[in-house]
């Protein structure tokens, strides 16, 4: 047994271990075959090893196994035999077969021969006599004629080029004709089929894939140059040739299912390979966990502002269709279908009849699923209303306070005047001459506006606002207990926050704060 050919060196590649090296011989000049007395010089290189050091050759004649060891990694042969060289640190080669003839005539071809490479026979006369008419024959037939006794070159060669070869040629000198030793030349794949691997296997919808075209190069053509192109189904180009052998598509689809293939190809154009297909079924994700939330949070909104009822899944993958319903009407409100888990159904302003439960679902083509209904509350009623009006709608217990209190005022300043202004409860100011003009300072009653409806019919609840300006004058300004008004056109705001009771059959308003704290006496509006 070979002391180093047993043996199976591993180096690490990348934190991984993986095989030694294979050493390679290669010929100079490159034809296996030579009339004796000449010399062929072999050199022995292992990729990935550096030093050349030690060589050990090996020669097999005639079953018997001769050990040559070399300082450098050459070594000149001048005998017959099947050879093989291995380095420190890698495998032992391939044989190359070597033949020393003492026939008149050879043909000399190289030792190995690559589908894209050129192919160069010769044939050539003991004492490189000249030659006159020349044949080739491949497989017994004759390929080429050549009166000037010039190479046979095959450009490109296939596989099909593969099979016997055998030279005849006419010697000038003596008007002989003598015939080669034939030859068996076998023309190697450059590359086997590419394979396609693809990671994962069964993709899930929204998922990354990486697509591998996966070939390799003999160590004798391993800086030959080789590109990639990956495809789907019927020529569904997925990417343009390129040097790199992966693509990563990041993003798959349940639709993007289907065959998948690859192809190599080397520098020479002739060489193309393709993989055989694979089938890709990508996995989609049933919808599941259904949410229905609302924007603002709570489902509760004011009249007229904008509501947004958001569905989502916590998982499900590909298109999915979300629709929202109405639990209480049993009602579809809206739909939607787009490629997420989360979609959103807006109410640009609300109204009462938005009020009521919400539910949502959503499908993605696995299945139909719910989520839990959610209460919607809409809170005031939308109404034309403006200036100090619209404010005393939504600036809440302050608004109401403040209008109270100057309410209270123009109450007070009347009480001490005798005016009896705010026990008359007239929704209009009097028509002249049918009652005393409102003293200076205070103003003539105004029709009750309606803030709000904060119940049902029947049930009371309707809140109105009596809200009046006046310019004082400055014999007003100059009586009032306040001592700080200094502008003589000051204004000052009168209301009255007044309820519509239940169940009063006249069908009258009146003031629900009729009289006012006393510790309010000296507040004023500027």
């Amino acid at each position: 047994m070979l002391p180093w050919a047993s043996l199976l060196f591993l180096a690490a590649v990348g934190g991984q271990l993986a095989p030694a090296p294979k050493s390679v011989i290669s010929l100079h000049p490159p034809w296996t075959t030579f009339f004796k007395g000449e010399a062929v010089t072999l050199t022995c290189d292992a990729p990935r090893v550096h030093a050349a050091e030690n060589i050990k050759w090996y020669r097999w004649y005639l079953g018997t196994e001769m050990l040559h060891e070399t300082p450098g990694n050459t070594l000149e042969a001048r005998v017959s035999g099947r050879y093989k060289c291995q380095t420190q640190g890698s495998l032992l080669s391939d044989g190359v077969s070597l033949i020393f003839s003492s026939e008149w005539l050879i043909l000399q071809a190289p030792h190995s021969m690559f589908e894209g490479d050129t192919l160069v026979l010769r044939c050539q006369a003991k004492g490189r006599e000249k030659l006159g008419a020349v044949k080739y024959t491949w497989n017994g037939k004759v390929i080429s004629t050549s009166d000037k006794g010039q190479d046979l070159l095959i450009p490109q060669a296939s596989l099909n080029n593969s099979g016997y070869y055998q030279c005849i040629g006419f010697l000038e000198r003596n008007h002989y004709t003598y015939r080669s030793n034939k030859r068996i030349i076998k023309i190697q794949e450059l590359f086997p089929r590419p394979k396609l691997e693809v990671t994962p296997p069964q993709p899930t919808e929204g998922g990354s894939v990486n697509l591998s075209c996966q070939t390799r190069l003999p160590l004798e053509r391993s800086d030959a140059l080789l590109s990639f192109i990956f495809f789907r189904d019927h020529r569904v180009l997925l990417s343009n040739w390129s040097r790199s052998p992966e693509l990563q598509i990041t993003a798959i689809w349940r639709e993007d299912s289907g065959s998948y293939w690859c192809a190599a190809a080397a520098g020479v154009p002739s060489i193309h390979k393709h993989s055989l297909p694979m089938q890709v079924r990508v996995q989609s994700v049933p919808v599941s966990a259904v949410l229905l939330e609302t924007q603002p949070q709570g489902g509760q909104v004011l009249a007229g502002e904008r509501l947004v009822l958001v569905c989502s899944v916590a998982e499900g993958t590909g298109n999915t269709t979300f629709f929202w319903h109405r639990e209480d009407t049993g009602e579809s409100v809206g739909s939607k279908r787009q490629r997420s888990q989360r979609a959103e159904l807006e109410i640009p302003a609300v109204g009462g009849s938005h009020a009521g439960r919400y539910y949502c679902t959503a499908d993605n083509g696995h299945g139909l699923a719910r989520s839990r209904a959610l209460n919607v509350t809409v809170t005031g009623t939308p109404g034309n209303r403006s200036g100090l009006v619209a404010a005393g709608a939504t600036g809440g217990l302050l608004s109401i306070l403040l209008l109270a209190v100057a309410l209270w005022i123009c109450h007070r300043h009347q009480r001490k005047s005798g005016d009896g202004f705010l026990r008359n409860t007239a929704r209009s100011p009097p028509a002249a001459g049918r009652g005393k003009a409102p003293r200076a300072g205070c103003p003539a009653p105004v029709e009750l506006q309606r803030l709000y409806d904060n119940g049902h019919s029947g049930q009371g609840g309707l809140v109105y606002s009596e809200i009046q300006f006046i310019q004082l004058r400055q014999e007003a300004a100059a009586s009032t207990s306040r001592t700080s008004l200094e502008d003589k056109h000051t204004s000052v705001v009168y209301s009255s926050v007044k309820t519509q009771l239940p169940e009063d059959s006249a069908g009258e308003v009146r003031s629900q704060d009729e009289d006012a704290v006393e510790s309010y006496e000296n507040v004023q509006f500027a």
